[in-house]
């Protein structure tokens, strides 16, 4: 009697943990599902843009019919286009020189902004980390002030100097203020606190100079701050549009943000392919730096 009351303990105790395997194997199902379709709803945008490019004017007309002719009812769209065509990046790779020209602009911009970033907002945030000096703290914290405020705030004062400069309708007038921005400096700067002050010490004591300290010690530790900033540089200051629209009158001297706007609903073909086209430099930098872009946000969030 004692030996069938153990078996059947030991069977409801194995049915149990079957149970319990069960439901946890459900649940998993059921998050990954809801990961997945959530990771669908967010790249929907992106999805559409691939499914617009590839699809024939006639039923992009139908489709934004409401839209385009300022009726009634819903869009309707098919991400998968009944009959698929390349006619609109033809169009825009092989007859639209002017795609070119504005795509050559914002490569030339943006380059030259992050070559600056890398001659002024390294060594500053170095200065900022290493070394102490009077005022260092309230200076950081103007730092601090001065890139919370948005361009709006600061487009006034900026056009003013730049007319004193005469650097208005010239693409310096969008280069040189964003090399001077602080908000590099401030992300860089997290990266080069994390270097330890007794392996500075170490090779001062050693005879290495402070430029000698700043190279071959500063610069490989604080590798993923510095990265994730370019990173980060380069996603900003390719999507920029107010500064443009302010700075530049002249439209043969605009960057590529400012080439879409211009495209009108009847060319929704045309601006789907140059959507997608001007996606692909801002996604390849993006995953070439995701793993420095992780880590340097990372350390922004550690305190002192």
């Amino acid at each position: 009697m004692t030996g069938f009351l153990y078996g059947h303990q030991g069977k409801r105790r194995k049915l149990k943990r079957a149970a319990g395997r069960i439901f946890r194997k459900m649940r998993e199902i059921v998050i990954y599902a809801l990961l997945v379709l959530i990771g669908l709803f967010l790249c929907s945008p992106v999805l559409l843009l691939l499914s617009g490019s590839i699809t024939g004017d006639y039923e992009l007309t139908q489709a934004l019919k409401p839209a385009l002719l300022e009726g009634s009812g819903f869009i309707s769209w098919d991400f998968i286009p009944e009959f698929p065509t390349f006619a609109s990046f033809r169009k825009l790779l092989f007859y639209s020189p002017q795609f070119f020209m504005l795509f050559w602009n914002s490569i030339k911009m943006v380059l030259l902004i992050l070559a600056g970033q890398l001659l002024v907002s390294v060594p500053a945030a170095w200065a900022f980390a290493v070394y102490k000096f009077p005022f260092r703290k309230i200076l950081f914290t103007l730092y601090i002030v001065l890139m919370l405020m948005p361009f709006q705030v600061t487009m006034l004062s900026s056009y003013l100097v730049l007319d004193r400069l005469h650097m208005l309708d010239t693409q310096g007038a969008v280069i040189l203020p964003a090399i001077f921005s602080t908000f590099p400096v401030f992300l860089i700067y997290r990266g080069f606190r994390g270097v330890h002050p007794g392996l500075l010490e170490a090779g001062r004591m050693d005879g290495a100079g402070e430029l000698r300290l700043f190279v071959m010690i500063g610069l490989p530790l604080g590798s993923s701050g510095i990265l994730s900033a370019f990173v980060l540089g380069f996603l900003e200051y390719w999507n920029m549009i107010e500064q443009p629209l302010t700075f530049l009158k002249n439209k043969a001297l605009w960057p590529l943000s400012l080439y879409l706007p211009e495209i009108g609903l009847n060319q929704a073909g045309f601006a789907f392919a140059a959507s997608v086209v001007t996606l692909i430099p801002a996604l390849f930098i993006f995953l070439l730096g995701q793993d420095y872009l992780e880590q340097g946000i990372a350390m922004s969030g550690l305190k002192e």
